[in-house]
């Protein structure tokens, strides 16, 4: 049985470079992100991370930076849907800069879904309810798995393991490529 996971940010997107939310807006990997990516990978493999299988968010810039992971380490790769990125509504393409603070309050409304988006509420369900099937997979079939997803979704994630106040998830961070592992 496996008894941890691993989460990753994708490479350096547009936006960003822009300071832009992003959310569920399909934005491309930078150079540099994809620099990030083949770093990613080369630090796993000298790492020798127990990685078994590769999951990530259908956006393209989680599934390239996936895609190079997977394939400089010789690891298969499959898109999961739960792994996209959370729809901030009307806060997609807001620069941080203009609108400092306001989409950090709105993270902390749980049940809010930004005017057309997706709530705090309907996220945890989606990806709380991913991370119950990959546990379940882990003992099964004594998997390790990799997901490659967004900042929002390893928010989320991160709130299964830990309890935090609102202000606490709402500041919980990953960089572009950081790797985080989790213990069940």
């Amino acid at each position: 049985m496996s008894k941890h996971i691993y989460i990753t940010r994708h490479g350096e997107s547009q936006w960003n470079v822009e300071q832009k939310v992003q959310g569920a807006t399909d934005t491309p990997l930078t150079q540099k992100g994809i620099r990030q990516a083949h770093e990613l990978a080369l630090r796993i493999k000298a790492e020798k991370l127990p990685i078994d299988a590769v999951l990530c968010s259908p956006l393209n810039r989680a599934a390239d930076t996936a895609r190079i992971i997977a394939a400089e380490n010789k690891l298969p790769v499959a898109v999961d849907p739960r792994l996209i990125e959370q729809n901030f509504g009307e806060f997609e393409g807001h620069e941080w800069a203009k609108h400092r603070g306001v989409f950090h309050e709105a993270k902390k409304m749980f049940a809010y879904d930004y005017n057309g988006g997706e709530s705090m509420l309907r996220l945890a369900q989606r990806v709380y309810n991913l991370i119950d099937e990959l546990k379940a997979r882990s003992v099964s079939e004594g998997k390790t798995f990799l997901l490659v997803t967004h900042g929002g979704i390893a928010r989320m994630f991160h709130s299964y393991f830990f309890s935090e106040t609102n202000e606490e998830f709402s500041s919980t961070n990953i960089e572009n490529c950081e790797i985080k592992e989790y213990c069940f």
